[in-house]
């Protein structure tokens, strides 16, 4: 089969389509002929070598959409033939309220989805939502899975309330943006204004510039204090969350692209009550939900681009250089 395989870590550049060994299913896996991929930033930050727990060779890749070709002999209930989607969250555990230690993320060190065929465990697949194409269903689940949790299932969106989205573009903010917007006010941030009026197509109600000195206070005044925020930027801007969020608010962080928190003032989250909570991907209950949440709102994930499988060093620069936005989707050839 044709996959790209990362064998040593560098730059996107260096990424080839490859012919490889198609995997064989054990007992309780399937083998999935993808139609479609997706991008997210942890590829690229595996390609860097910046990711925890790594092992090379690995296929890249952790979303993706296709129909099943082979079953393993002890699979029930998932047949050759079925159209599904792909939960990329590999050994979460038992308890649906934390993940166990043997979790990890399809992509590395699992083989992933940038290639012709998957393995993947049979408790992995889920039928694909029938009003989503297979560039929309590859885009969905790992972005789809964060926000649904960090948004619902952890920071327990109620209707009315102000939601605060830093950094919207990417994957998962989008998707952020999409789901609160059905019963919440969503407001965001970006450095581009093309972004934040991009998002007000999606749902947001407003948004400001985070590259004006000002900005700040013109989201304090623009919102009246946020309820919830769901962030992944970390660095110099969380303590504005802080000093924005309302009594009782709350903060969700699924990520940290700008590194550390400096000079965070404790205090002021203690004067407010304020909840900082912690948030990774999902538990297959969480997932099971997100679906059915997409369904039942007929959600259809928004895409920036569609670039062929060989194209992928191109869609991992777009992603670095942060002029998508929403999701890169990948086409996997067929023959």
């Amino acid at each position: 089969m044709k996959a790209i395989m990362l064998r040593e870590t560098g730059e996107p550049s260096q990424l080839k389509l490859q012919d490889i060994e198609k995997p064989k299913p054990g007992p309780n896996d399937v083998i999935v002929r993808l139609q479609a991929a997706s991008l997210n930033r942890r590829d690229l930050m595996v390609v860097k070598g910046q990711y925890p727990g790594m092992k090379l060779p690995a296929i890249l890749g952790s979303d993706g959409a296709g129909k099943v070709v082979e079953v393993g002999g002890e699979v029930q209930n998932v047949f050759i033939g079925d159209e599904v989607i792909i939960n990329p969250g590999i050994n979460w555990g038992n308890d649906k309220d934390k993940k166990s230690t043997d979790f990890q993320v399809l992509g590395n060190p699992t083989d992933g989805t940038f290639a012709q065929y998957v393995k993947i465990p049979v408790e992995n697949v889920y039928a694909k939502p029938t009003h989503l194409s297979w560039e929309e269903a590859a885009a969905l689940p790992l972005a789809g899975l964060t926000a649904y949790r960090a948004l619902i299932t952890k920071g327990k969106v109620k209707k009315g309330e102000t939601v605060l989205i830093p950094g919207v573009g990417g994957g998962v903010a989008t998707f952020l943006v999409q789901f609160a917007a059905l019963g919440a006010k969503v407001y965001v941030t970006s450095s581009k204004e093309e972004k934040i009026e991009k998002a007000k197509e999606f749902g947001a109600v407003g948004g400001v510039n985070y590259t004006a000195d000002d900005w700040s206070e013109k989201l304090e005044k623009l919102t009246g204090g946020i309820d919830l925020s769901i962030d992944s930027i970390g660095g110099d801007s969380f303590s504005t969350l802080v000093s924005l969020g309302k009594i009782g608010s709350r903060i969700v962080s699924f990520g940290a692209t700008r590194g550390a928190v400096p000079n965070l003032f404790l205090p002021s989250m203690t004067v407010k009550e304020m909840s900082l909570i912690g948030s990774t991907m999902g538990s297959p209950q969480d997932f099971a939900e997100m679906l059915k949440f997409v369904e039942e709102h007929q959600i259809h994930p928004i895409l920036d681009e569609t670039l062929s499988l060989e194209q992928l060093p191109e869609g991992l620069f777009k992603m670095e250089q942060g002029e998508n936005f929403g999701k890169i989707v990948l086409t996997i050839p067929q023959d």
